[in-house]
Parts: structure tokens; C-alpha cells; sequence
């Protein structure tokens, strides 16, 4: 019988639950201490590759597990519940691992699937630049032709999570002789490569073990296996590929987050009283009101979430204004319900002491990550007056 909110079956419900396993036994107990030194989760990504789930999206024919989006889904908030820092990595890999994936001019595609699957491979994104800032879809960097060898790029990358630790970015430029940054192509670029250099630390307000650091691409080699579009058609990557399961990942961590705060809020109503008079303080109605505005939040994000995942599965003209009202609901769920908390625990949580602190600090993300609200509040008005989304 199907499982959950995402109706997972037996088999979907056993990575979800092995998810869960890292996630308590591995993510959590260093979470506060990753936020506090801004360090970048080495253990848990490795617990999550000896776990098979670094691959859980890869084809089971390359070793992988081959689960659709509802299992991301759901693993991802377990992950997120936990900590986000590891959920934004995992987001960012898995969403780098489908570009790959769906990728027909990449030379080393199958080996380098194989070995996501096999959890020694870390994979991210490298699309914002310095010059289009959020607006990720608009490379300002281009491909220039290096005779039959392929191409060379200059490019300053911003926002690159995970940017110290990843095997490989996948990552965007105009192509050589672009008229605009529609005439896109997307490319691998490997770690070590020369001309590749990390250009500085990250130092965030939240999210702040994810090594979301700027990286420098200076006379980097480009050969034409190292293609992942065609040129010319790395916009049709972003749009089908990139940007549904991104959305749907970064909804999935927002509604991890509102479950922890809910959870967090719950215990210390339920666990913390008033010595004078006997009460707890789940006996003040305006604190229960509280918590019942943050759990109807988060269910509504989670089920818009999970009627996504599931039109994703079998694509209709809808797919794509479901993937980014997901985003943007689940985005703002985790901004209205991580704030919620904080009033309804006080000085508790404003002095760090139950860890909804974090969870409010991370939450903030969302405002600047692309696509931000206000990019997918115009994204949406676009696709619902017929208008092209770029």
C-alpha cells in the first residue's frame, strides 16, 4: 500500500528510511557544529555515498538506484530535517547528476554516472555569474573556438556549492559567436583542471556548510567531449532538465526545515512550563494557535509538493507552473514557519538553545538563491498569461 504524502511504495520507502538512518545518525549530531564553523559536512556526504544514495537517481543499468523524483523528494527532507547544509549539497549533486544523464555529447557520461552510483564522484552546479548575478539562465561568459581541440571559456562562477569538494561542475556559457545568452551550451569542467581555482571562502548567513564559493575559470580548456548540450541548446537543459528537479530538491529541503521547526516547537511547548504556576507552556493558547499555523503551513507546501513530483512522473502542460509554484510555496512556508517558531519559543530560541535558530537563518536562503521569490512570482504570472518564461 502506498506510503506517506509522496504514496512511496516498499521499495521507494527503504531509501527514504535509510535516508532518515544517515540523517539521525550521521548529519544531525555534527549539524550545530557545521554552522558554527561554516565547515563543509565531509562525513555525511561520505555516509550518504556508502549509502547508495548519492546515486539514487542515476540508472540502475550504471549501478544506481534509478528512483523518480517523489523518492528525491523525500529524501531530501529527510536530509533537510537534519541538516540543510548537507541537503543543498545533495540537491545541487543530484540535479548536476540529471544534466549529466541527460547528456548525448558528453564523452565520459556512463563512467562518470557509475561512479556517482558508486559514491566517489560529487557533482554540483556552476551557472550563476558575477556579471547576471541571479539570473542564472544568462551567461555572460562565453566559449571561444580553440581550433579542432575544442574551446577555451573565462568565466567568474559565484554561489558554486560545494565548490572545494566536487569532482566535476557542470556548468554554462555562451556559445562561440552567441548573438545573446539564449545561445547557451552547457559543459563539465573537472576538478584540477588547469585554469579551474577556487577564488573564495564562503561565509554566509545560513547554509553555511554547503562551501558556496565563487570559482574562477581562467583560460579553461573546453574540449567537445566535454559537452553536455549541443551548442546552442543549453537553455532547453536548463529549462527541462536543471530547473524541474532543482525546484523540486530546494522545495523538498524548504519543507524539511518546516517539519524540524514544527517538531522543535512541539517539544519545547510540550516539555517547558512555569515553576510558579504548574503550567506548561502548551497551555497558552496563543503558542498552540502558533504551532497550528506552522504544521497546516507545512502540510500545504508538502502536498503541493507531492501533486508535483507526481505530475512530473507522467508530464502534462501544467508540469511546468506545478514545478515552480512548488518552489516558491515551499520556499515561503519555511520563511512564515521557521519565523513562527522563533516567536513561539522565545528567548529559548533567540539564544540558540533548541536549534530553531538555524533553522531560521537557513530558511533565508531561499530569498537569494536562483530563481528567488521574486523571479519565480514573475515566472509564474508569465506562464499564466501564455508569456515565454525568459
Amino acid at each position: 500500500m502506498p506510503r506517506g504524502i509522496y504514496a512511496l511504495d516498499t521499495d521507494q520507502s527503504r531509501h527514504v528510511d535509510l535516508a532518515a538512518k544517515v540523517a539521525k545518525e550521521t548529519l544531525a549530531p555534527h549539524a550545530e557544529e557545521v554552522d558554527r564553523t561554516a565547515r563543509f559536512p565531509s562525513e555525511a556526504v561520505a555516509a550518504l555515498g556508502s549509502a547508495g544514495l548519492l546515486g539514487l537517481c542515476v540508472a540502475p543499468a550504471l549501478g544506481g538506484k534509478g528512483m523518480p523524483p517523489r523518492v528525491f523528494a523525500a529524501v531530501v527532507e529527510e536530509l533537510a530535517a537534519a541538516d540543510a547544509s548537507t541537503a543543498m549539497i545533495y540537491v545541487m549533486h543530484v540535479t548536476a547528476a540529471q544534466a549529466i544523464a541527460s547528456s548525448e555529447t558528453l564523452g565520459d557520461r556512463d563512467e562518470i554516472l557509475r561512479r556517482i552510483a558508486a559514491g566517489k564522484h560529487l557533482t554540483t552546479l556552476a551557472f550563476s555569474e558575477k556579471g547576471s548575478r541571479s539570473q542564472f539562465w544568462a551567461p555572460v561568459s562565453k566559449l571561444a573556438e580553440r581550433g579542432d581541440d575544442g574551446f577555451v571559456t573565462q568565466a567568474y562562477k559565484s554561489w558554486v556549492t560545494s565548490a572545494s569538494e566536487a569532482d566535476s561542475y557542470v556548468s554554462s556559457a555562451q556559445m562561440p559567436g552567441a548573438a545573446s545568452p539564449a545561445e547557451s551550451v552547457i559543459y563539465l569542467a573537472r576538478k584540477g583542471a588547469a585554469g579551474l581555482r577556487i577564488a573564495a571562502r564562503f561565509d554566509g548567513l545560513g547554509l553555511r556548510g554547503n562551501d558556496s564559493a565563487p570559482v574562477s575559470l581562467e583560460d579553461l580548456a573546453v574540449g567537445k567531449r566535454d559537452l553536455i548540450s549541443p551548442l546552442g541548446a543549453g537553455a532547453k537543459t536548463m529549462l527541462e532538465v536543471v530547473l524541474p528537479w532543482f525546484c523540486v530538491g530546494t522545495a523538498a529541503m524548504a519543507n524539511g526545515l518546516c517539519r524540524a521547526a514544527v517538531a522543535g516547537t512541539a517539544g519545547h511547548l510540550a516539555g517547558t512550563g512555569f515553576e510558579h504556576t504548574g503550567q506548561k507552556l502548551r497551555d497558552l493558547p496563543t503558542l498552540r494557535a502558533r504551532l497550528g499555523q506552522m504544521s497546516v503551513r507545512t502540510e500545504q507546501a508538502r502536498a503541493l509538493l507531492a501533486y508535483t513530483v507526481a505530475d512530473m512522473e507522467a508530464p502534462s502542460e501544467s508540469t511546468p507552473l506545478y514545478v515552480l509554484q512548488t518552489r516558491l510555496a515551499s520556499l515561503e512556508a519555511a520563511i512564515d514557519v521557521t519565523d513562527l517558531a522563533m516567536k513561539a519559543c522565545g528567548g529559548a530560541a533567540f539564544s540558540r538553545h533548541l536549534g530553531l535558530e538555524r533553522l531560521f537563518r537557513d530558511a533565508r536562503a531561499g530569498w537569494v538563491m536562483a530563481p528567488t521569490t521574486d523571479h519565480l512570482l514573475d515566472f509564474v504570472g508569465r506562464a499564466l498569461t501564455g508569456m515565454p518564461l525568459l
